[in-house]
C-alpha cells in the first residue's frame, strides 16, 4: 500500500531575496537616482524609501509613471533635496540646543552659589527677567526638571572637581 502514497515534492526553503546586498551597494549598481541614508534606500527625486533587498522593486519604482514625472519636475526645479530618515535629524545637535543646554547648566551653577533655591526660578517675576533680559532664558525648564536632570549633573562635576583638589 506505500508504493501508491502520493508523497509532495520538498520545500524549496530558499527565497528569492538578496541577502547580503546592501542600500549602498544599490546606490551604486543603479547610479545617481538613488541615495543611502541611516541604513536605508531612497528616491532622491520623488524622496520616497525603496526596498534595497529586491533589486525588481527598485527597478518597477524607476520604471513607473510617478517616478518618470517626479523625475522630470526635479530636473525642472535643479534643486537636490534629499530626505532624511527620522532618527538622524534627531540625532543632529544644533548650535541652538548646545547653547541651551550651557544657559541651564550655568543657572544651575549661579543657583547653588548664591544659594538660591531652584524654586525661585518658577516665580513668575523670575521667568518675566529670564525670558526678556537672557538669551534663551525662556527655554529654562521648572524646578523639578531642574532638580531632576540638571543638579545631578552640577553635584558630579563638583564632587570630581573637590576630589582633585584633596589628592
Amino acid at each position: 500500500m506505500q508504493r501508491f502514497v502520493v508523497t509532495a515534492p520538498p520545500a524549496r526553503n530558499r527565497s528569492k531575496t538578496a541577502l547580503y546586498v546592501t542600500p549602498l551597494d544599490r546606490v551604486t549598481e543603479f547610479g545617481g537616482e538613488l541615495h543611502e541614508d541611516g541604513g536605508k534606500l531612497f528616491c532622491t527625486s520623488c524622496t520616497v524609501v525603496l526596498n534595497h533587498v529586491r533589486k525588481s522593486a527598485i527597478s518597477d519604482h524607476l520604471k513607473s509613471k510617478t517616478h518618470t514625472k517626479r523625475k522630470a519636475e526635479f530636473e525642472e526645479q535643479k534643486v537636490r533635496k534629499k530626505q532624511r530618515p527620522l532618527t538622524a535629524s534627531l540625532q543632529c545637535n544644533s548650535t541652538a540646543q548646545t547653547e541651551k543646554v550651557s544657559v541651564i547648566q550655568d543657572f544651575v551653577k549661579m543657583c547653588l552659589e548664591a544659594n538660591i533655591p531652584l524654586k525661585k526660578a518658577d516665580h513668575p517675576a523670575v521667568r518675566a527677567f529670564l525670558s526678556r533680559h537672557i538669551k534663551n532664558g525662556g527655554s529654562i525648564p521648572k524646578s523639578d526638571q531642574l532638580r531632576r536632570a540638571y543638579l545631578p549633573d552640577r553635584y558630579e562635576n563638583e564632587n570630581q572637581l573637590l576630589n582633585s583638589q584633596d589628592c
